[in-house]
């Protein structure tokens, strides 16, 4: 089954290689969507794909890239979103 995820993630999550990490393990679990850095210094992942991989990539960001320090993970299941590829905005 499809499904699709959006996740704020806090704390050391920006400069330590967060967005480029995510996109190198949402294409390792086929997934789509985006990673982009927040004005408030949180970082969004919205990872779009079969829902075991997508399991699979929520798992990851609790830890996220060796340089990060993970505060926080708020996230939460959206309605479908088609992507045709995991994009660093």
């Amino acid at each position: 089954m499809k499904v699709s995820y959006i996740a704020h993630l806090s704390g050391k999550v920006q400069g330590v290689s967060f967005r480029s990490l995510s996109q190198q393990m949402a294409i390792d679990f086929s997934l789509s969507g985006y990673a982009r850095n927040l004005t408030d210094g949180h970082v969004e992942v919205l990872v779009c794909g079969e829902q075991g991989n997508v399991d699979k990539m929520l798992l990851w960001l609790q830890q996220g890239p060796p340089e990060a320090i993970i505060d926080s993970v708020e996230q939460k299941q959206v309605a479908w979103q088609e992507h045709s590829f995991f994009a660093i905005n």
